[in-house]
């Protein structure tokens, strides 16, 4: 694949600090040996999870969003090949495999010349070429028979993982998206916003569940959409954590019986973690900690089909703690995954 970029041995050492006593994850990893098939070389790894990053925020662009989120990918794999690997992760059943880099499509954003129309025009172009790699990419991974774990970008790529499952399972699959925001704009050109209604209105998404949307930001157009829209099902962040008129414990339960009658994808948007830098960053909204325990609940699922943190938007400051959060919940992930199916 043109934009892949994969992670090699050498890559590794630069960023692995080893230390006398400790074993760290990425010591134990698997790298690919210049892979020149993706489904054949993945497929002959014994290996369970494939971790890749998505370095691009030109769905947020096109969402007329704030840029960041390409740097998500670099400030996980630094924290994450870093952390420790003893019994309660079997790291040599993971993959490493790299990650789609989008820096010259990022630059042509740049030209000073667009007007802001054309700049989004642009970018919506831009974001069906990431669409195409992502969707490829995930149905190899899948058909190897093997987990992807997606990380970085805008919600715009929750489009081609869904595509990508859904053509790996040669049918329809559901989802969960754990958002502060529905991502079910109308069909006006890919971008960030959009991605479950374009996988919804061409067939590659069935039923939709949305955990945690946030009341000030859905406008009532959209959500008489949501409530007019068969296979579309949602509760709250407020009847959830404010109101607690619904309790946290019985909604992933609700939402685990509405998408666990097939396949299913686990979308994780930074967006509805409190205090995150994100491309909309909230002051109010779900702790790291509840979100650890929803993947831990969710991941048990035989039909998970794959994980995708995304819209985290890291700065040079924030990198380290960002990289943190989403290595957390990488390895809770794994963990409950591996366990319940041991």
């Amino acid at each position: 694949m043109q934009n892949l970029i994969q992670f090699t041995s050498k890559d590794r050492d630069m960023l692995v600090k080893t230390r006398k006593g400790e074993t760290k994850f990425g010591e134990h990893v698997q790298l690919n040996n210049n892979f020149t098939n993706i489904y054949d070389d993945i497929k002959a790894l014994d290996v369970d999870y494939v971790i890749f990053g998505i370095s691009e925020d030109i769905g947020v662009v096109a969402n007329h969003g704030k840029s960041g989120t390409y740097k998500a990918w670099n400030a996980t794999v630094k924290v994450l090949l870093n952390t420790q690997s003893n019994t309660f992760i079997d790291t040599k059943r993971i993959l490493v495999l790299g990650y789609l880099n989008y820096s010259e499509q990022r630059e042509q954003l740049k030209d000073l010349e667009l007007s802001k129309k054309k700049r989004i025009s642009l970018a919506r172009k831009l974001t069906e070429q990431v669409d195409s790699d992502v969707s490829h990419l995930v149905f190899s991974i899948i058909n190897a028979g093997k987990i992807p774990i997606i990380i970085g970008g805008g919600h715009n790529n929750a489009y081609g993982n869904i595509k990508g499952a859904s053509l790996a399972y040669n049918t329809s699959i559901n989802a969960i998206n754990f958002d502060a925001h529905h991502d079910f704009r109308p069909q006006e050109g890919r971008h960030s916003g959009n991605g479950f209604r374009y996988a919804y209105n061409e067939g590659f998404l069935k039923n939709y569940f949305i955990f945690g949307l946030h009341e000030n930001y859905i406008s009532q157009n959209s959500l008489d959409t949501l409530n007019s829209t068969k296979g579309v099902v949602y509760n709250t962040f407020e009847d959830v954590s404010v109101r607690k008129r619904l309790g946290f414990k019985s909604e992933i339960k609700r939402a685990l019986d509405y998408v666990n009658t097939t396949h299913f994808g686990l979308e994780i948007d930074c967006d509805a973690i409190e205090d995150i830098p994100s491309s909309a960053m909230t002051p109010s909204g779900f702790s790291v900690t509840k979100v650890r325990r929803f993947i831990s609940k969710v991941a048990i699922e035989k039909n998970v089909s794959y994980l995708h943190i995304c819209e985290a938007a890291p700065t040079k400051n924030t990198e380290a703690p960002v990289g943190k959060l989403i290595s957390y919940l990488i390895t809770d992930f794994i963990k409950a995954h591996a366990n319940s199916n041991n």
